[in-house]
């Protein structure tokens, strides 16, 4: 597959690789892994404005979805800057009305709540309608169900559903997360990759690890 083809599929208009569609935008606070995809039941080519939400550039803050992520219809990524100011009395933001409203205050002295970056591992599975909130991690390898809202950090490897979203199970152990997190496949040049996608989708982490070990990404 051509990294860099917008539409990796022949034929297929609803999935876009993202990396090429944000190269192709003015959006620079959004970054993409290579092999990234979001598919849509109608337009996947405005995910930077249907699906990133109040992305207005003043808290500064960013978001980092890793490589070979899935998401799907309707995933959606709440950027701070449309939060209100909570610490005072009222929550009402005068200032974005301009003229003695904003004199009176600046939009720049609110106290609002600060945020860290969102960061979406690699190999993330978002699945239909994933809100994700704020300053939330996802951590590598990780799935998170259908209409969930995530509003914490969750853990690599992870599944997890619901409103707010819960941990309900992990997909490996402790040893073998540790193995995955050091293999890092998702890092490994295309040519391995597409070497290992069989043990990948049907294997398991012993095979995966023997694989590196022949070809040198392991020890």
């Amino acid at each position: 597959m051509d990294k860099n083809n917008m539409f990796p599929i022949k034929g297929f208009k609803n999935t876009v690789l993202l990396k090429p569609l944000v190269a192709e935008s003015d959006v620079i606070n959004v970054h993409v892994g290579e092999y990234s995809y979001y598919s849509d039941f109608e337009d996947p080519t405005s995910f930077l404005t249907k699906n990133v939400l109040y992305n207005f550039g003043i808290s500064g803050n960013s978001l980092y979805i890793g490589k070979f992520c899935a998401f799907a219809n309707g995933v959606q990524f709440i950027m701070p800057d449309a939060n209100h100011a909570t610490s005072g009395i009222t929550t009402y933001p005068f200032a974005v009305f301009g003229g003695k409203w904003a004199e009176a205050l600046p939009l720049s002295d609110y106290p609002f709540k600060k945020y860290k970056d969102t960061v979406i591992g690699n190999d993330v599975w978002l699945g239909y309608d994933v809100t994700v909130m704020p300053g939330v991690s996802i951590g590598h390898g990780s799935i998170i169900g259908s209409k969930s809202v995530v509003s914490t950090d969750i853990p690599p490897f992870s599944i997890a559903v619901g409103n707010p979203a819960k941990v309900v199970k992990t997909r490996f152990n402790d040893v073998d997360q540790e193995i995955l997190l050091r293999l890092a496949w998702w890092d490994w040049d295309v040519e391995t990759i597409e070497q290992a996608m069989p043990i990948l989708v049907k294997g398991d982490i012993p095979s995966l690890l023997e694989f590196a070990i022949q070809n040198g990404l392991a020890e």
